[in-house]
This record gives C-alpha cells, structure tokens and sequence, in this order.
C-alpha cells in the first residue's frame, strides 16, 4: 500500500503562485505515471498535469505555460509549480501515482485564488 501525502496549497490572490508538493511512502522511480487531478466545486475531477516514467510531460491546456510539474526520485517527491494563478484555478489539488501494483490517490489539498 503506497500513502501520497500533499502540502503546499492555500489562499493567493490571481497572478500569485503556489508549489504543490506530494510525498510518496514508495519509490516514485516504480511509478508508471504521477500526476496532478483537480476538482472544482460543482465540477468533474480534471487531469490537470502527468509524468511518465520516461520523463514526458502533459498539461491540460488550461494551465499549459503556468503549471509545471516535476519529479524529485531522491526524495519520492513530485511538485506541481504552479504561476499565474487565476480564480478559476480554484479546486482540491489530488495527486496520483500508478504504479503497477495499482493505482493510489493523496487526501487532496485545497487552493483558492481570490481576485
């Protein structure tokens, strides 16, 4: 059973930036796929940004050149860097692992960004 623990959201107003952290109990490095999902009140979950084991990257177009997200093996950390926030960036952040032995979820942490 692998534990994802993320930290890092909370209230900025529109054009500050927040760093999502999320903290893996298992190897990130046995990861298929990290990635950061959000969910707005009033609206379905959204795969916001992913990584592969290989490196690749994806963004929802929404956040592409705001949001970046990166991997730390050594610390079985990933990070979602996330700039130029906007107040409909608001939602709970939940970050996702697939590994092969399943797929696991954080407890989400929420953002908000105030106009």
């Amino acid at each position: 059973q692998v534990q994802l623990v993320e930290s890092g959201g909370g209230l900025v107003q529109a054009g500050g930036s927040l760093r999502l952290s999320c903290a893996a109990s298992g190897s990130i490095s046995s990861t298929n796929v990290m990635a950061w999902y959000r969910r707005a009140p009033g609206k379905q979950r959204e795969l916001v940004a992913s990584v592969t084991s290989g490196g690749r990257t994806d963004y929802v177009d929404s956040v592409k050149g705001r949001f970046t997200i990166s991997v730390d093996n050594a610390k079985n950390t990933v990070f979602l860097q996330m700039n130029s926030l906007k107040p409909e960036d608001t939602a709970a952040y939940y970050c996702n692992a697939l590994y092969s032995s399943g797929v696991y979820w954080g407890q989400g942490t929420q953002v908000t960004v105030s106009s």
